[in-house]
């Protein structure tokens, strides 16, 4: 299978380097230039239109790496969702051309980069420039919505700016249509980036997209005007607290009007939250505000063929129609959050081999529940326990014996909300694949799967699609 992939990318390589010109390659009716990003699927390409000599973006992916990723909804669901939006601050969609073994999505180019990277590398902007950008965001997003569509991965890497100025929502992967929502009428796919994640998501029972999104907007709005991060820390439990909490520190120097939009979006109370059509009501928002019309007009594209013929790749049915007693598929790292997950979500951050790391689950059972199950299994395997305020010490002594070997893990609970816990397996010491399979036992103990393998793919798409 691997030589057929690579015999039919070397046949097109070929077809391609016959259609080059004098000034590049060419896929179709556009000549490729430089490399824009890369990422683990594919690259984005500088393009121009050889008859109109207009630029665009071209997404090149790699039909290969996304089987391999398992991401084919995910890209069937961002052409999807790009067809139907047409506004001037959400990135265009034009037409999708395809390969044997490559598609290439034709975007809107924007010659400003990510917004994220004007802060990172210029800090904060003024409220007069960040709440115009703010103005065009809301205006983005709140359209988005009316169409049905909720992004559900707001943050600033996501949102690029052009040369007037002028900001672009992109990146719909893990959008969410009407149909995504279930009988009560929410979503329940956890979801989105760590920092800017809303508290709903995080605690598994279901949440609206638009308040969801309205949350992430306040994060980045946050981050325009301040230069950091309202909810951040390196430890997991701790962000997690910090996000359910929603006391963000607010910087002094903003003004009355800023302080109080920040704190009426950033309410960890999703039914208390501001909403958009409040947004707009808000009076440090109106300041100097001219809304943004939609785009309805029909572009002109060459595209006739659906993002199925496209991909040409299986694809797993979405959640509302898989059959309710096949296992649930895992989209990116804070659906395993969301679930009670003994898979060792430590090498987002920390590059040890997964056996010395620590493991972190989340659960729903009480610390007392928790910390019982897990001494009483720790016994049945032969191991010492010593109890302590909300944490546990396991040993295994080594006694001379060659089967025998010695091992020390703290175990510790951590309280996100009043229904939701973080429980920490960290070994101090001792034979590794002890501790793995105590690890294992207690995923079967609790209910939970555990695979190397899915974490493995987990943390490659993820980080694709955080870059």
């Amino acid at each position: 299978m691997v030589l057929i992939q690579h015999q039919q990318q070397q046949q097109e390589e070929e077809i391609v380097r016959r259609e080059r010109g004098k000034k590049g390659m060419r896929v179709g009716k556009y000549e490729l230039g430089r490399t824009l990003g890369e990422g683990n699927f594919g690259k984005v390409k500088f393009a121009k239109h050889t008859d109109s000599a207009k630029s665009f973006a071209i997404k090149i992916l790699e039909k290969n790496r996304i089987q391999d990723l398992r991401i084919t909804d995910q890209i069937k669901r961002e052409i999807r969702t790009l067809k139907v939006l047409k506004h001037p601050n959400v990135v265009r969609l034009y037409e999708v051309l395809a390969s044997k073994t490559k598609i290439y999505m034709v975007l809107e180019y924007v010659n400003g980069g990510e917004l994220f990277d004007r802060i990172a590398t210029k800090g904060k902007l003024s409220e007069t420039l960040g709440r115009k950008l703010f103005q065009q965001l809301i205006d983005g997003v709140s359209y988005c919505h009316d169409k049905g569509v909720f992004h559900r991965d707001l943050k600033l890497e996501n949102v690029l700016i052009d040369g007037g100025r002028n900001i672009k929502i992109t990146d719909f992967g893990l959008s969410a249509l009407p149909q995504h929502l279930r009988d009560d009428g929410l979503l329940h796919t956890t979801c989105g980036s760590p920092n800017y994640v809303a508290p709903e998501v995080l605690s598994n029972r279901g949440y609206n997209g638009a308040t969801s999104d309205t949350w992430s907007c306040g994060v980045i709005l946050y981050v325009i005007l301040t230069g950091f991060l309202p909810f951040d820390d390196r430890n997991l439990a701790v962000l997690y607290q910090k996000i359910f909490k929603g006391d963000a520190p607010i910087p002094k120097w903003l003004s009355q009007g800023a302080k109080n939009l920040i704190k009426r979006i950033l309410d960890p109370n999703p039914q208390t939250r501001i909403t958009m059509a409040e947004i707009k009501e808000d009076e440090w928002f109106k300041q100097n505000y001219t809304p943004t019309n939609p785009d309805e007009e029909e572009v002109e594209s060459d595209d006739t063929s659906s993002d199925d013929e496209v991909l040409t790749i299986h694809e797993a049915p979405l959640d509302i129609e898989r059959n309710p007693e096949s296992p649930s598929v895992i989209n990116n790292a804070f659906q395993l959050i969301g679930m009670s997950s003994c898979l060792d979500l430590s090498g987002f951050f920390e590059n040890e081999d997964v056996s010395e790391r620590k493991i972190r689950f989340t659960s729903n059972l009480s610390p007392k529940e928790l910390l019982d199950r897990i001494e009483n299994l720790a016994v049945q395997m032969g191991f010492q326990v010593q109890k302590k305020p909300g944490k546990l010490k396991v040993l295994l002594e080594n006694k001379g014996q060659k089967t025998q070997a010695s091992l020390s893990i703290v175990v510790e609970v951590f309280e996100i909300s009043t229904s939701l816990y973080v429980v920490e397996l960290q070994k101090s010491s001792g034979d590794s694949a002890v501790y793995r399979q105590l690890c294992n036992k207690l995923s079967d103990e609790l209910g939970v799967q555990q695979s190397e393998e899915l974490l493995t793919n987990l943390i490659v798409k993820d980080g694709n699609h955080t870059s």
